[in-house]
């Protein structure tokens, strides 16, 4: 790791004291859990208070030490003396972080398995003095005045020279065509204008995560998440349910099939999604199932010449525009087999931009679909389909005959990018919402001075800022580790992490804004809305806590 001073020194000590107590209460977890076969799930759920604070533990620690990477990197390249920003915000957060595991632990100590001595630990002197120096609201004041300074930015990026490229290229984008009918989509409840789909087609922004021989613009020799984060992020922050979320459904669907479709479908359909003709959407979730993908009912029947689909999947965002869904079913009515009996298939439709699509097959098979009424996220609209007698013929069973049954793995392949992109995709808010919160901070007065020259403004400046940057350096250090094929958990980790610090940070813009903030014609109340269902989707927090991240935690122990 980079050097980095006496400071990050400390904290890095203190983050080594936590790491062995999560690591301990996660053992003692695991022993209470041990069943016939390894660690039971029944009697692991009887410890998901526990197991849900560890999984917030870790994801902070991970965060921290990300931050401690990133504060290096940034004294090194650091020309004046003293403290840097970078620095400066990563001990910020190094301090909330300890503190936040240290409450979580010391709260309920016998839930964890620790024992007085440990609990004694958590309050040493020098955590303590670590903690109240960084905190300190002078400390803090000072930061926000700092943060003010640069007017809504916060933080180097430190990316690669391509990536900057392509952020200059999608911030242009976002800023000067999302942007503008943001308001628009968000209160009339449109789908997505042409004027905003024509130019990212034209960009390429539906081939990023497709390779190179595919019509991709990804290198055909090694994943570019980094470049789907960084376009991500700046779409999201003209608007999350009008551009932000476009590439999702393409990359699930194109690592899907990098994952298990035979090479004739990668052929057929790769270069025709990274045209964005068809656009896709993906049927996964079912009503009453959530994230238990093992528990879906959707039936799928063999017939001559391909399969019969009927059933009802939900949520299923695009699929009146789309012209491909990549649907998961049951294809083997054993239920005992559980996800062993779920097979993918590409269900293809006209397109519709209607809030509600009936569509009739040839051979008398109906698709039908009515969007879900939501607060927030609008543009791509959600919906409830119903598949009635729905033929889809062998050639679009994912996989082949070989594919039969690995439905599940072909869902996990295609997901498993879906999670740091759904991290982007909350910086991308936040950022938003802070360069907001700057600019009214120093606009509105109150008292007669602005309010950003108070201190309680200050500190909540200093905060946002330093979430925002940690976020995004969090989401960007485990963009890298995918690329390099690691990185799993620590994507569930980091969606975890940001997805709540957008609710938070959205809030705290609403909160500066005052009534404004609260007023449908200004854009930070569109912010709040957006941001509170990326907690939701790509894994509902409680299932990434409870059956991704511990899980995986434990099974490492």
């Amino acid at each position: 790791m980079t050097e980095v001073n006496s400071g990050m020194q400390g904290a890095l000590q203190h983050l080594e004291s936590a790491d062995a107590l999560i690591r301990k209460s996660l053992n003692w977890i695991k022993q209470q859990s041990i069943g016939g076969k390894g660690v039971s799930n029944e009697k692991l759920d009887a410890h998901q208070m526990a197991s849900f604070d560890l999984a917030w533990c870790a994801a902070e620690s991970t965060g921290a030490r990300f931050a401690a990477e990133y504060a290096g990197k940034a004294a090194a390249i650091q020309t004046g003396g003293g403290a840097c920003l970078e620095e400066r915000m990563a001990l910020v957060f190094c301090a909330e972080a300890l503190q936040n595991i240290h409450n979580r632990l010391r709260a309920r100590p016998q839930s964890f398995g620790l024992n007085d001595a440990d609990v004694a630990a958590l309050s040493s002197s020098a955590l303590n003095q670590f903690c109240q120096t960084q905190l300190d609201a002078g400390n803090l004041e000072a930061l926000g005045r700092q943060v003010i300074a640069l007017n809504g930015a916060s933080g180097a990026y430190m990316l690669s020279d391509d990536a900057t490229m392509m952020q200059d290229s999608f911030r242009k984008l976002a800023t000067n065509v999302v942007m503008p009918l943001a308001e628009e989509i968000h209160r009339h409840d449109r789908i997505i204008p042409k004027e905003i789909l024509d130019p990212l087609t034209e960009m390429g922004c539906f081939g990023l995560s497709i390779p190179e021989r595919y019509g991709g613009l990804q290198s055909d020799d090694h994943e570019d998440n980094m470049g789907m984060i960084v376009v991500t992020e700046e779409l999201s922050r003209g608007s999350l349910g009008g551009a932000g979320s476009l590439i999702t459904r393409p990359e699930i669907l194109s690592r899907s099939l990098l994952k298990g479709g035979t090479e004739e479908q990668r052929q057929k359909w790769l270069p025709l999604v990274a045209m964005g003709d068809p656009l896709c959407a993906i049927a996964v979730t079912e009503p009453d199932t959530g994230s238990d993908v093992a528990a879906m009912r959707l039936k799928a029947t063999k017939c001559e010449g391909g399969w019969i689909l009927d059933g009802v999947k939900t949520w299923c965002t695009m699929a009146g525009k789309a012209g491909v869904l990549l649907v998961l079913a049951r294809s083997n009515p054993d239920r005992s087999l559980g996800h062993r009996g779920l097979s993918m298939f590409l269900v293809e439709k006209d397109s519709y931009d209607g809030h509600d699509f009936e569509y009739r097959q040839p051979q008398g098979g109906v698709l039908t679909g009515r969007a879900i009424a939501t607060i927030g996220y609008r543009g791509m609209h959600s919906y409830e389909v119903f598949f009635d007698h729905v033929f889809v013929p062998d050639e679009n069973l994912v996989g082949g005959p070989e594919g039969e049954g690995k439905g599940f793995y072909f869902t996990m392949a295609g997901f498993a990018g879906g999670r740091i992109q759904t991290a982007a995709r909350a910086i991308g808010v936040m950022q938003a919402a802070f360069e907001k919160a700057v600019s009214y901070s120093q606009e509105r007065k109150a008292f007669g001075k602005p309010i950003g020259d108070y201190q309680l403004t200050l500190v909540k400046l200093a905060r946002m800022a330093t979430l925002l940057t940690i976020s995004r350096q969090f989401t960007y250090a485990v963009g890298r580790l995918m690329d390099q094929g690691q990185g799993q958990m620590e994507a569930s980790m980091v969606k975890l992490f940001t997805c709540r610090t957008a609710e938070w940070l959205t809030r705290e813009a609403m909160q500066i804004h005052g009534g404004m903030g609260y007023a449908e014609e200004t854009a930070v109340s569109r912010y709040f809305l957006d941001a509170r269902v990326l907690s939701i989707f790509e894994g509902a927090e409680e299932t990434l806590a409870l059956k991704v991240i511990t899980r995986s935690l434990i099974d490492a122990v």
